[in-house]
């Protein structure tokens, strides 16, 4: 499998990386069938494996640690901080007080003395992100972590962690996770020449948006639409523009000789500031069906037919992007002035 530099880090990356978020209790829980699959991409080429703490409550790392074993110098583990790891308000986010606390759960977890990169799940809109740069920076200087990054950081906010880092002295933000498929194409519009401007590599996730571009026939039956249903209700609004756009993409694959999930991780290995690509399987079948599409490279009419069918920079869904909505478009009290 080819590799690409994770931007600033120097750390070599396959162009697609495993998702572990559907190995545990959100998915397949199954552990001996969850490290067979692991170890089935990793004798594909692939060298990177994502998880995070909030998977199946950490369920999801012990299994990583099983499957890693005598294996780990070669491999890059990837994690992930700031979701809800309980009730309690201080068990999430941004702030030093749960920096400290989740690394140190997420080693022991894993059974690993370093993670690789280490990622800020999503925004914490009430920790000053220079408090949780320099927490960060501190971990890079005890080799907890090599490297951390963002994941779902709208541009503005990537731009602001670059300026405070800079003016702060710290280590900075090397990497972004982004939503990107042919359906949830918002990152092109700024994420992406955003994060090529500051050097960061970027790892995409959710290239076959959750089901939609797997090629099944049966998507409400699919074990994600179990989850979100209203998700893929095909009589929804959102649910007929996809629909639309799948019945076009699945005639263009055919045409291309691809199926429709090879075209899927095609298109989105093809931006040029992506780095890896996530394939979140939870079967062996399906990671079967999805490590072709590393060896698929798009020629410029079939991306410019897919851009005809879905325009650049646009989401078909906006509610994909789940988690990322902004506190003042959540609470009206913070667009209006109280007289």
């Amino acid at each position: 499998m080819k590799r690409r530099t994770l931007g600033a880090t120097g750390i070599s990356v396959s162009e697609l990386s495993l998702g572990a978020m559907m190995f545990g209790s959100m998915g397949n829980p199954d552990h001996d069938d969850a490290i067979r699959i692991i170890h089935r991409a990793l004798d594909a080429g692939v060298n990177v494996i994502d998880t995070a703490d909030v998977y199946s409550n950490g369920e999801c790392e012990e299994i990583v640690a099983k499957a890693v074993k005598g294996r780990r110098d070669d491999l890059v583990i990837a994690t992930k901080f700031g979701l809800p790891m309980g009730e309690d308000p201080n068990h999430r986010g941004g702030s030093r007080r749960w920096i400290v606390k989740a690394v140190d759960d997420s080693l022991r977890r894993l059974d690993v003395d370093h993670i690789d990169l280490y990622q800020m799940h999503r925004p914490d809109h009430e920790t000053d992100v220079g408090e949780t740069l320099a927490a960060l920076t501190d971990l890079v200087r005890a080799g907890k972590i090599r490297a951390f990054g963002s994941s779902m950081f709208p541009a503005e906010l990537i731009t602001e962690a670059q300026w405070s880092a800079q003016r702060a002295g710290t280590h900075r933000f090397l990497t972004e996770q982004s939503m990107y498929s042919v359906f949830t194409r918002k990152p092109e519009a700024a994420v992406f020449p955003t994060a090529q401007r500051h050097g960061l590599g970027v790892l995409t996730f959710g290239p076959l948006n959750g089901g939609w571009l797997s090629g099944r026939a049966d998507l409400e039956s699919g074990h994600r639409a179990t989850l979100l249903p209203g998700r893929y209700d095909p009589t929804s609004p959102t649910g007929r523009l996809k629909a639309a756009a799948l019945a076009e993409l699945s005639t263009l694959a055919a045409e291309a000789g691809l199926t429709l999930p090879q075209l899927a991780i095609a298109f989105a290995r093809a931006h040029p500031a992506v780095s890896s690509v996530l394939i979140g399987p939870r079967t062996a079948e399906q990671l079967d069906g999805l490590l072709p599409g590393a060896d698929v490279d798009l020629t410029d009419d079939v991306l410019d037919r897919i851009d005809a069918i879905v325009p650049p920079g646009i989401d078909l869904n906006p509610d994909d992007n789940y988690g990322t909505t902004p506190p003042a478009l959540q609470d009206a009290r913070l667009r209006r002035v109280r007289r």
